[in-house]
């Protein structure tokens, strides 16, 4: 197995110290949003025999296995991170595989350079993800009913957000989101800004569930997509609760740490919360203009104690071993790879200590044992 050397990216939405604390590091003053643990071609994994991506590329199927070439291809279809939300992420939404290759031919085709602000498509593949907290994490996922979302906005008693909250109440549900949505992505922002700060205002006052979005506010205080927030599902999560993020489904990451899982892609396209280019018309296909109440998941425990989120995808599988004082070890060898990730103790793969933070990648078929006290995550493929 590889011992792993990763690169954390210091995005203006991370925290300054969750990471640290996690790494038992001093922190630098600097935001530290994400480590990421892979072979993403932006900052693979360093390992003493080079870079992740580069030994995944010079022998795949004695990497990565013969049944996950055969699935996925020959790389690794995840990316596994830790992720630390000092600040609200962008209001998002992911395309289905079939959006995403339709999207990326046809930038391709249209000679939209790669890195262009303007280009939505980096990439062919669809981009599922799975969000465990290892703190309190909050959130915002999936969209209220309108006649919820109505109530919701309707409470504050801005006068500008009537026309909104009637589109609500009046509209079936599906043309009734698209309406509102459709209108907000569209708003004039120099118009916004006094609607969003009256909002803002009232959501200060009113406290509660509403407090959030007065948050959002103040880091976005001109943005229309503190209003289209308002739409979706505030979720808590508690250590150990996950939430799965499909096709469609807008959501953002408010504050907390957490595991963090995925396909490999890139593709994002954003809805608010951002200085970033919104694709409006490209947006309006993709999103799934539906209620959709957030299903926290809690993991199902196998007969060797593995705790597995289970998802409807197959890029990826999330798991995790807490183990405990004078556990017997634990077989984890498999036709697959691997990344094994510690959060808390110091456990020891195949004699290997790994203190919170430090993780390994283990080629498929490769002798593994876990042992020794402490929190594991394991992440693979289903393949």
């Amino acid at each position: 197995m590889d011992r792993l050397d990763n690169t954390v990216r210091p995005y203006p939405w991370g925290s300054t110290t969750a990471i640290p604390e996690l790494l038992g590091t001093a922190p630098t003053g600097e935001p530290q949003a994400e480590m990421w643990m892979g072979a993403h071609p932006g900052a693979p994994s360093r390992t003493a025999r080079g870079p992740l991506n580069e030994l995944i590329d010079a022998a795949p199927v004695r990497e990565l296995g013969a049944a996950a070439v055969d699935t996925f291809g020959p790389r690794l279809p995840f990316l596994l991170k830790l992720l630390a939300a000092g600040a609200p992420l962008s209001l998002q939404v992911h395309p289905d595989l079939a959006q995403a290759r339709a999207g990326f031919a046809a930038e391709e085709a249209g000679g939209i350079p790669i890195d262009s602000p303007h280009r939505t498509y980096k990439d062919a593949n669809h981009k599922p993800e799975l969000i465990c907290a290892l703190t309190p994490f909050t959130g915002l996922c999936g969209f209220r009913t309108p006649i919820e979302a109505a109530g919701f906005i309707g409470a504050l008693g801005v006068d500008s957000l009537k026309p909104y909250v009637d589109l609500l109440d009046v509209r079936p549900e599906d043309a009734a989101l698209r309406e509102v949505m459709t209108a907000l992505l569209t708003a004039d922002r120099e118009r916004m800004v006094h609607t969003v700060a009256e909002a803002a205002a009232a959501a200060a006052r009113l406290g509660g569930a509403h407090a959030p979005y007065a948050a959002l506010a103040h880091h976005y205080p001109s943005d229309p997509g503190v209003i289209a927030a308002m739409l979706l599902n505030h979720v808590e999560l508690q250590p150990g609760e996950a939430l799965f993020l499909g096709a469609g489904v807008p959501h953002a990451y408010l504050d907390g740490l957490g595991v963090e899982i995925m396909a490999n892609s890139d593709n994002v396209l954003r809805c608010g919360l951002t200085p970033k280019h919104i694709d409006v018309p490209e947006l309006l296909k993709i999103v799934r203009f539906e209620p959709n109440e957030p299903a926290v998941l809690r993991p199902r425990t196998s007969a060797s104690g593995e705790e597995i989120y289970d998802t409807p995808v197959d890029e990826f599988r999330l798991s995790r071993f807490v183990r405990s004082r004078g556990a017997a070890p634990t077989d984890l060898t498999a036709p697959t790879p691997q990344i094994l990730l510690a959060v808390a103790g110091r456990p020891k793969a195949s004699g290997v200590t790994l203190s919170p933070g430090e993780s390994v990648f283990v080629p498929a078929d490769e002798t593994t044992e876990l042992s020794g006290t402490g929190t594991v995550f394991r992440a693979t493929v289903v393949a």
